[in-house]
């Protein structure tokens, strides 16, 4: 394994429907040896229901999604990052941020409850990376990968899941966060894309970045 990355026991990665984080992950843990921890959102059985009426299923669906993570997070509590690390393909902020977009002030208030008890026992990522991209490119990308239940898409929702993203990481401070916006990169065929993207994953060790390919990255 690179020892650029020697620093790096617990990385997640997180961002918008479409973005391609997932995608990123599997690269990524090829990368630094890592073990890959995917959320399991087909197994949802509220998903596909939920895409046809938001309104109706958002509580049981959210509610599924939060116990989910928090199992799988909870088996990290158990396995020894000294030895084996872990790369996941979401925070577990993650489902709050859907919450707010899809549950009433009355569900939502229940959920916040929830969420705090749960994430208390968690552990906290050595690095988050936040891929971001535009609304146009994200429908691009959703309409490419042609999954079944994604093909009745409410883009309007995908603009409120984006923005509440971008609010939730511009106030994000509990770890070091790589914010890289994914336009214009294509770290799945351009290898010089892909390796511009672990050089600043191997710099981070504290505070904000910001990096968009062409231009300088920023650190805060």
């Amino acid at each position: 394994m690179d020892d650029r990355f020697s620093h790096l026991h617990y990385v997640a990665v997180d961002g918008p429907i479409g973005v391609g984080k997932t995608t990123f992950c599997k690269i990524l843990a090829d990368r630094i040896d890592g073990h890959l921890v995917l959320e399991e959102a087909a197994e949802n059985p509220f998903l596909k229901d939920f895409y046809k009426d938001r309104k109706r299923y958002a509580l049981q669906t959210q509610f599924y999604f939060l116990l989910s993570r928090y199992q799988q997070q909870r088996e990290l509590v158990e396995f020894d990052l000294f030895k084996k690390r872990i790369v996941a393909d979401y925070t577990f902020e993650k489902d709050l941020l859907f919450a707010s977009v899809n549950l009433t002030e009355e569900e939502l208030a229940l959920y916040k409850q929830v969420a705090e008890l749960l994430k208390k026992t968690l552990p906290n990522p050595d690095l988050v990376v936040f891929l971001t991209a535009s609304i146009e490119v994200l429908i691009q990308r959703i309409k490419r990968r042609n999954i079944a239940y994604e093909r009745n898409f409410d883009f309007e929702y995908l603009t409120q899941v984006s923005e509440a993203y971008n609010y939730h990481f511009f106030h994000y401070n509990r770890t070091p966060l790589l914010v890289i916006k994914t336009d214009q990169l294509d770290f799945v065929e351009n290898s010089h894309h892909l390796e511009e993207i672990f050089n600043q994953i191997a710099e981070m060790r504290q505070g904000t970045r910001y990096f968009t390919r062409g231009d300088q990255s920023l650190g805060l």
